[in-house]
């Protein structure tokens, strides 16, 4: 299963009503694309997406490949077909200054990169959230975004984190057509570090 002929933006929400990582993503027109929940008081990461919030139907399953530290890698599959797409690998110290991932196929032939594009917006907002009340704020005017590239630096997706008071917000745009297994496999990539980064910037 893919997800294809997919409307962008596409917009990411997570629900503040709950203890868990649970976000809906819809389409540009307010249609369900999939929701997705991460399991809790689990020692390595383990992600559902499911179709919907009735939560009905597994459609993919993100789950760590070693225990959670810097260089953490994560397998992406296709529940229904037992197919893996590929995996989502975290650059280790180097993401400490600038988020940067890697998107790999299911062959481990790296593919994609996902680098976040201003490694500042995370420093200020490290400084400014320690300010009393200020600090409170930095939602609205400190939202990272991050650009996914293919090896040769061609420019494919942009994920952006919308204002707002705590940060539950994105938005993703396709700037140029890519093949749906491709899309995908980034998709599914960004799903993952989202959850990865929600707590920053």
């Amino acid at each position: 299963m893919n997800l294809q002929n997919l409307n962008y933006p596409l917009y990411f929400k997570f629900k503040i009503s709950t203890l868990s990582s649970d976000f809906n993503i819809t389409d540009k027109n307010g249609n369900y694309v999939a929701y997705v929940r991460q399991k809790m008081f689990k020692l390595k990461e383990d992600v559902i997406v499911f179709n919907d919030e009735s939560k009905s139907k597994e459609l993919f399953r993100i789950k760590a490949n070693q225990w959670i530290d810097f260089n953490a890698s994560y397998s992406i599959t296709d529940q229904e077909s037992g197919k893996s797409f590929g995996n989502l690998s975290r650059r280790g110290m180097r993401s400490l200054w600038k988020s940067q991932y890697d998107i790999a196929d299911e062959n481990g032939k790296t593919k994609f990169q996902i680098n976040e594009d201003n490694g500042w917006i995370k420093v200020l907002d490290g400084v400014i959230g320690e300010i009393p009340v200020v600090g409170m704020f930095t939602g609205y005017f400190l939202n990272p975004s991050y650009t996914v590239k293919d090896t040769a630096g061609k420019e494919y997706f942009r994920l952006k984190k919308m204002p707002s008071l705590f940060g539950r917000r994105f938005q993703l745009d396709r700037l140029i057509d890519i093949n749906d297994e491709d899309e995908s496999l980034v998709v599914l990539s960004f799903l993952m570090m989202v959850l990865l980064e929600k707590e920053r910037g």
